[in-house]
């Protein structure tokens, strides 16, 4: 059983006056009394009701809950951390299942996947579709297969958020702990949870479609850092191919049309010898990146003993 003592209940909110009573309770009726809401300064009631409800409720300073859990993370001193969204999709009696595997050492970051208990009409299928799209290029660009990097629902030591540089604003936050996780090997499981519908007359603050987009850029920058043999070979080899494609156009008028072009000819050079001296430059990073790795994690493993 987790000591309640040691863990805060993380809920960034703005505009959740209709659920946010229900998500307090139902964690405080599990035995979760530090409840810290964040509040991106709601125009409804969100704040006044967690209040009643017994929840600490800070108003952030800036906007995004990227930044609501940036600048909660000022004002946690327990060890274990319970991150959930305010619109009661998530349920507290997954919480001991989120936690568990922190306090007995066997992860620092946990992970609630949607996908393995998701109840009829919870999430859209363009949404179902879009979250896969996402997990699918996260995989491909950083590696680890978290099946569900976009969950709102995460447990975490405070020990491990220190280790992670986060910058995103929104919600691009999962996005990018799920990329901190892989790139500082924190270790991170993947635990079933059920996923409920949003409760009748609350409204998301998502948007499909642009925040999608988003996510799938932030995705591409941070491979620049943590998977760079991607992210630079994937641009060399574009630039390659556009070279090639049109050596391949200006050869094809030479000698079938006998017309020379000589300067998309030297673009083309130029372009194919560009391309391969960025792929190069990304397999030299990507060495840099596996050596630094290597090294800190033996400077962890120092400082555990």
């Amino acid at each position: 059983m987790v000591d309640r003592d040691d863990v805060c209940v993380l809920i960034p909110t703005l505009d959740e006056a209709e659920t946010i009573g229900d998500v307090v309770d139902g964690f405080r009726e599990h035995g979760f009394t530090n409840v810290l809401v964040v509040d991106g300064d709601s125009d409804d009631e969100t704040r006044g009701i967690a209040t009643e409800r017994g929840a600490r409720v800070v108003v952030q300073t800036g906007a995004g809950k990227g930044q609501a859990v940036r600048e909660a993370l000022e004002h946690i001193e327990a060890p274990y951390v319970l991150m959930v969204d305010g619109d009661g999709t998530y349920r507290p009696e997954d919480a001991d299942t989120m936690l568990e595997p922190l306090v007995s050492g066997e992860y620092e970051h946990v992970i609630g996947n949607r996908f393995a208990d998701m109840a009829p009409g919870a999430m859209s299928r363009v949404n179902h579709a879009g979250n896969r799209l996402i997990n699918w290029a996260f995989g491909l660009m950083h590696g680890p297969e978290f099946r569900d990097i976009l969950s709102g629902y995460r447990a975490f030591t405070r020990k491990s958020a220190e280790r992670m540089t986060l910058d995103a604003t929104g919600f691009g936050i999962e996005t990018e702990m799920a990329v901190e996780c892989a790139k500082r090997d924190i270790s991170t499981g993947v635990v079933p949870i059920r996923y409920e519908p949003r409760p009748d007359g609350s409204e998301t603050n998502l948007r499909p479609l642009r925040d999608g987009s988003l996510i799938v850029v932030t995705l591409y920058q941070l491979a620049r850092t943590n998977n760079p043999l991607f992210y630079f070979g994937s641009v060399g080899l574009s630039t390659m191919l556009l070279g090639a494609f049109v050596a391949s156009y200006v050869g094809y008028r030479w000698f079938v049309h006998g017309v020379g072009h000589e300067v998309l000819a030297l673009v083309a050079g130029v372009a194919i010898l560009l391309g391969f001296q960025i792929v190069m430059f990304g397999l030299l990073s990507d060495l840099i990146v596996t050596l630094h790795r290597e090294q800190m994690q033996r400077f962890h493993e120092e400082r555990e003993r």
